[in-house]
């Protein structure tokens, strides 16, 4: 009896925190998206392999076996796989999907657009291809491709910061939560984004990009906690994170460095660092028990002022971006 007073006392908590902390209870249950691209099943028709049975070093091989003419020509026919099959040429990749987007990004390329759901983007600043530092940008609650604009800022911050020697990419590439709900609050939609944001670095390293330093921001912390472990990335840095699903760094099972930032006016401490079942997310990684490296933020503001111009944040991730610090 004592043990079942403990539990629903903890769940109690930590689904009041989620639901309330930020002074409102919202949030509609999404469905994750999942699986091929839009367009598979005419690509398939077409005699080409199955997207979701090709990894990404899978499809680089298959697109390297290919005539430029006959990769633009699949392109062409085909805008909405292409454009979204990591390992595919990134230039075909940009090609494809200008032709569906049409500057609605504005100076950004567009490496990946999915129209299910409420839309997926990744957006690229710099050069990818030629990039000696690459980072990525994992968001929290409430991005989508028709609502990137906290996203982008934070990925234009950091090109800045590292006076635009660093390529970013601003990564919308899974379903976030809406709103502080239960989707906040378990790792549903954080599984399936895991899935698909090491898949994306998959295809980062099968096209010979840098790899990269990933940033995750809020939720994008717990998104990143699952994929680590797989995760083709030299930094792993989560910055107003409620927990990644792990005691510790060591029990992420990644050899990338890890890092946590969480300024002091930040509502997520107010969110109680406990798991029970799938219910919250675990320590804070910003807790030194945790064994992150630690990330200088007393100057930010808010949840999301950790991109903000002039603050010892951001100058140290355009630094670890870089590789200036060990």
């Amino acid at each position: 009896m004592r043990r079942l007073t403990r539990t629903l006392i903890t769940t109690a908590l930590v689904t009041a925190a989620v639901t309330g902390t930020a002074g409102w209870a919202s949030g509609t249950e999404q469905r994750a998206v999942t699986g091929a691209p839009v367009g598979t099943e005419r690509w398939r028709a077409a005699g080409l392999p199955d997207p979701e049975s090709m990894s990404p070093a899978g499809v680089a091989r298959f697109f390297a076996g290919l005539s430029p003419v006959r990769q633009r020509a699949l392109a062409l026919a085909h805008p909405t796989v292409v454009g979204n099959l990591d390992g595919a040429p990134l230039e075909l990749r940009y090609a494809a999907n200008a032709r569906s987007v049409r500057g609605e990004f504005g100076g950004a390329r567009v490496l990946a657009h999915d129209t299910r759901g409420r839309g997926q983007v990744a957006l690229v600043y710099g050069d990818l291809a030629r990039a000696e530092h690459v980072a990525v940008i994992v968001p929290g609650s409430d991005v989508d491709a028709a609502h990137t604009r906290p996203l982008t800022a934070m990925a234009e911050a950091l090109r800045s910061a590292t006076g635009g020697r660093t390529a970013v990419v601003a990564w919308a590439g899974y379903t976030t939560p809406v709103g502080v709900g239960l989707d906040a609050a378990t790792g549903r939609l954080a599984e399936a984004g895991a899935d698909r944001l090491t898949r994306f670095t998959d295809g980062l390293a099968a096209v010979g990009a840098a790899e990269p330093s990933v940033f995750c921001h809020s939720y994008g912390s717990v998104v990143c906690g699952l994929a680590a472990r797989d995760l083709k990335a030299k930094d792993l840095v989560v910055l107003g994170s409620p927990g990644m699903r792990a005691e510790n760094a060591s029990a992420l099972g990644t050899s990338a460095r890890v890092w946590a930032a969480k300024d002091p006016t930040d509502w997520i401490d107010r969110v109680p660092n406990v798991r029970l079942a799938d219910l919250g997310h675990g320590t804070d990684p910003a807790d030194p028990a945790f064994g992150a490296r630690r990330v200088p933020a007393d100057d930010a503001r808010g949840h999301g002022g950790y991109f903000a111009a002039g603050t010892s944040s951001l100058r140290a991730f355009a630094a670890i971006a870089e590789g200036d610090v060990r």
